[in-house]
C-alpha cells in the first residue's frame, strides 16, 4: 500500500471517468458504455469490504499514477485513505480490484487470528493513509438539477445555478431585459428571435412559480458510495 498522497504532480485524471483515456473521448465523459460498466462492476464486486469497515460514504477516483479509495466510517468524520500505485498496462478496475483483495486478504487474517471482526475492521484502518481533507470531500453533497429544458436557459444567458438562487425570479427578469433588447427588431432584431426569448421567459417564470428539481448525491469526478443504501453513483455530469 502506498504512504503517498494525491499531489499537483499527480493530478486527477481528465480523460475517460473509467480508464483515463483520453483517446477519441469526442467531449463525452466515458471512452465507452463498456469501459463505464466494468469499472462499476469491480466497485460493486467488492462492497463488503466497505461493510466489513463500516463505511457511511467512500469515494473512488484515480490520477495518472494512483488510484485512491477514501471511506469515512460510521462513528467517525475523519477520512482513511487507501492509495495504490497504477500499473502501466491495466486499467484502474483491475488496480482497485488487486487493491480491495489485498484488504480483504488482511481484514480476514486478522479476523482469523483474533476471532473478533472489530479487530479486523481496527487493523485496516490502522492501514490507511491520513488524509485531513474535511468530511465534504467525500461525504457528497445533495446536488439540485433544475427540471427544464436548457434551451430555454441558453436563450436568456442564464444557467442552471442561476436558478437555485434564492432572487431567481429576479435574475430570470433581468436576463429577459437584456436579451429582449437585444434581440427587439426595433433594435435590429428579428420578431423570430423576440419570439423564442419570450417563450423561454415565459417558461422559466413558471418554473420559478413551482420549481422541480431532479437531486442526487455525488461529485463530478468521483465514483460515491453510500452505504445506507450500499450503491455506488457514477460521477455526476457537470451542470
Amino acid at each position: 500500500m502506498s504512504s503517498t498522497s494525491p499531489n499537483k504532480k499527480n493530478a486527477r485524471i481528465t480523460g475517460c471517468l473509467s480508464c483515463g483515456t483520453k483517446v477519441n473521448l469526442n467531449g463525452r465523459r466515458y471512452c465507452s458504455f463498456s469501459c463505464r460498466q466494468r469499472l462499476q462492476r469491480r466497485l460493486y464486486q467488492h462492497t463488503g469490504l466497505l461493510n466489513a469497515l463500516n463505511a457511511r460514504y467512500a469515494t473512488f477516483y484515480f490520477t495518472d499514477s494512483l488510484i485512491i479509495l477514501d471511506v469515512i466510517v460510521s462513528d467517525s468524520d475523519r477520512i482513511f485513505s487507501y492509495i495504490h500505485s497504477r500499473s502501466k498496462k491495466r486499467p484502474p478496475a483491475d488496480d482497485f480490484v488487486r487493491m480491495a483483495n489485498r484488504l480483504s486478504r488482511d481484514w480476514w487474517q486478522e479476523r482469523d487470528r483474533t476471532q473478533r471482526r472489530y479487530l479486523a475492521t481496527r487493523r485496516l484502518l490502522e492501514m490507511a493513509v491520513s488524509n485531513k481533507n474535511k468530511p465534504a470531500a467525500v461525504a457528497a453533497p445533495s446536488l439540485k438539477t433544475p427540471v427544464l429544458r436548457k434551451e430555454f436557459l441558453i436563450r436568456l444567458d442564464l444557467t442552471r445555478e442561476d436558478l437555485v438562487s434564492p432572487d431567481v425570479l429576479v435574475k430570470i427578469k433581468s436576463a429577459f431585459r437584456r436579451q429582449a433588447m437585444n434581440a427587439h427588431p426595433d433594435r435590429g432584431g428579428s420578431a423570430r428571435s423576440f419570439h423564442k426569448i419570450h417563450e423561454a421567459y415565459k417558461e422559466l417564470v413558471t418554473w420559478a412559480d413551482h420549481p422541480v428539481f431532479n437531486r442526487r448525491r455525488g461529485f463530478p469526478d468521483k465514483w460515491f458510495y453510500t452505504g445506507a443504501t450500499n450503491r455506488w453513483l457514477q460521477p455526476t455530469p457537470a451542470r
